[in-house]
This record gives C-alpha cells, structure tokens and sequence, in this order.
C-alpha cells in the first residue's frame, strides 16, 4: 500500500542519507487530471550553507532560494538555462537550507501523457532520465515553486515498501558544478545500478 511521505521524513539533518532513501520512492503529479509517476531512482543531495554547490551557500536568501530556508517538505523549482525545470524537495529544519535534486525517475504510470509532454512518440530512456526531462515528463514547472509535497495535491512522493539496499546504489560526484572547486568532487549523487532510467555517467 502507498503512503505519502510525512513532513517527519524530510525534517531530518542528513540531507546525504534522505537523498540515498529517496531511491525507490514514487514521484507522483496530478496535474490538469492528469496522473503520472515514477520511481526515483537518481538524486543529488545539496548540503545547505556549507556547500559550495548550494544555492544557498553560506545562507545567501535571495527571491529564489527564499523557499530553501523553509522547513523540510516542499518543493524548489527553478529554471536552469532559461529553459529546464529543475524539480528539488528541500530538507531540514527552518532555515537550515539543505535540498534534494530528483534527477531521473523510472516512468510508471501516464506514460501516453509523458510522451506527449516530451513530444516523443515511442518510449525510451530518455524520456524521464535528466532533471529537466523528468520535470517535463511529469509535467512540473516553476509554478510548483513552494508547493507542499506532504499530501496529495499536484506533487507528492509516496512509500510503496521498495528498498534499495546499499549495494545497489552508486555513489559518484554531482553534474554541472565545477564552479564549487572541492565540493564538486563529493560523492553525492546516487543512482540504482544497472537501471536504464538514469541520466548518463559522467
């Protein structure tokens, strides 16, 4: 059975192990009626005020990263690019600005509308693989900056009992981040082994 994660998941102070126990959770949309979701299965956690990779390094507050000083449970939506929504589920406590990048998902279910969203006619891996595809995919755009992910509404994440165990995740340094000089080398992308649906190794 599926049960939407609670605030108390997300409030926790180890954005790294919330990022590794996000695999296999369910990303859900319900969007103009629309279902769709998919399993995480490739996240990107984002250490707050001492991470050089952070929006928010050293507790810089602007009108964008204002959401990330906001308790543990809502989603950071921005635009990178000028053109992909990168989709972020920030953790922690009040002002304590730690965040979770939901990179790729394995599609489930609306995948008619997930390929219609990409303007794609057959399903391939790259459908939901890449943060700004999958926010695509899913149908998440900047208007969701803000919104509370602890019940259903247009975003949610659910528990449907899958665990990954530890053997099967890989550990590896983040994407597109070699302005943050040593904390680009942190191992802090995590992905499912040998599962089609995650973006490319870098």
């Amino acid at each position: 059975m599926a049960v939407v994660l609670p605030p108390s998941f997300y409030t926790r102070d180890d954005v790294i192990s919330i990022s590794r126990e996000l695999l296999g959770k369910y990303l859900v949309t319900q969007i103009d009626g629309v279902r769709t979701s998919g399993m995480i299965v490739e996240t990107e956690a984002y250490n707050g005020a001492t991470d050089k990779a952070c929006h928010a390094h050293l507790n810089r507050r602007t009108n964008r990263t204002e959401i990330m000083f906001h308790e543990g449970g809502v989603a950071y939506v921005y635009l990178c690019y000028g053109i992909h929504h990168l989709f972020n589920i920030i953790t922690n406590v009040k002002d304590r600005p730690d965040a979770v990048l939901i990179r790729a998902v394995q599609p489930e279910e609306g995948l008619e509308e997930m390929l219609l969203r990409r303007g794609m006619s057959t399903l391939k891996s790259n459908l939901t693989a890449g943060p700004g595809s999958m926010s695509k995919a899913l149908g998440i755009t900047t208007s969701h900056y803000g919104q509370h992910l602890t019940e259903k509404g247009p975003i949610w994440v659910e528990d449907k009992g899958v665990s990954v165990p530890d053997s099967k995740i890989i550990a590896s340094p983040r994407v597109g981040i070699d302005y943050a000089e040593e904390d680009a080398l942190l191992p802090w992308r995590f992905r499912i082994k040998g599962n089609k649906w995650t973006s490319k190794a870098k």
